[in-house]
């Protein structure tokens, strides 16, 4: 089957998991989000659930041993790990073979962490750091990148947007979003890690032309971020405004986006350069 650009413009109309995806309505949802008092939109954009943890993943996350691969290694299980002094990401690296000043991508919201491994076993010469609020996932990385000899991923606990906040401008290379909650719920819209506001604070952190790639498997998410994205001057959509980009081959479908796949479900991508 021949691919044409026509396959990945936004999809329009009648969406099986929410009930409107008309994006003048999305377009208007967001404008009035924007609206709300501040106070209103300084949220939290994850819900931190308490789960059950593999020995190995307590393990990672309580022996020395493991030290190198979390950043904020000893943090409290059970609470949010602290990034008040975490203030720059790349000299973690700095006794790696890459050094600090090689590639530097942040991931957010890794879960279980299988892509995110894969991605840094698929790029030996890129350095990358995944935040999460989940402790399996956090333990279970560090362990696996300590099993696979992993020099160039690390990871931590806590929240991404004040990790965000405290880097300095244009640090990064990339961000990566992917699967991120999507806050079905019209009164939970302003939880969705995608707004205009929180975009700036990514956008400050990213180097000239870095890029921004996020994924969805929700309709609805996947047409507020076009909405928001390509509404954002210092953003450039790299599949032309409006449209949805190709699953690059450096991004590993997940274990549940292929199981979607069985079920009709499909997702969508987004890439965006910085351009101010």
């Amino acid at each position: 089957m021949i691919e044409t650009k026509d396959q990945f413009l936004a999809p329009v109309g009648g969406d099986r998991q929410t009930p409107d995806t008309d994006r003048e309505v999305i377009s208007e949802q967001i404008a009035r989000l924007a609206k709300t008092p501040e106070q209103f939109r300084q949220i939290d954009t994850f819900m931190k659930r308490r789960t059950h943890m593999s020995q190995t993943s307590e393990l990672a996350l309580t022996d020395d041993m493991y030290a190198p691969y979390v950043i904020n290694h000893g943090f409290e299980l059970g609470k949010l790990g602290k990034v008040d002094d975490i203030r720059d990401l790349r000299t973690c690296f700095e006794q790696t073979p890459n050094g600090s000043q090689a590639p530097l991508i942040l991931e957010i919201g890794f879960g279980m962490g299988d892509s995110l491994i894969e991605m840094a076993k698929n790029a030996p010469n890129r350095n990358f750091v995944g935040i999460e609020v989940h402790e399996p996932g956090i333990g279970r990385t560090a362990y696996l990148c300590h099993e696979l000899g992993l020099t160039n991923l690390k990871v931590l606990s806590g929240d991404a947007i004040a990790l965000l906040t405290n880097l300095p401008d244009e640090h990064l290379d990339a961000v990566q979003l992917y699967f991120p909650d999507p806050w079905q719920k019209k009164r939970h819209y302003k939880r969705r890690f995608v707004t205009e506001h929180r975009m700036q604070i990514v956008a400050r952190t990213l180097k000239k032309d870095g890029i921004f790639h996020a994924a969805t498997d929700w309709e609805h998410y996947a047409l507020w971020m076009l909405e928001v994205l390509d509404h954002m001057a210092i953003f450039d959509n790299m599949s032309g405004k409006g449209n949805f980009t190709p699953r690059p081959d450096f991004r590993p479908q997940t274990k549940f986006e292929k199981r979607g796949f069985d079920y009709g479900r499909t997702s969508w991508d987004l890439m965006y350069r910085k351009i101010g």
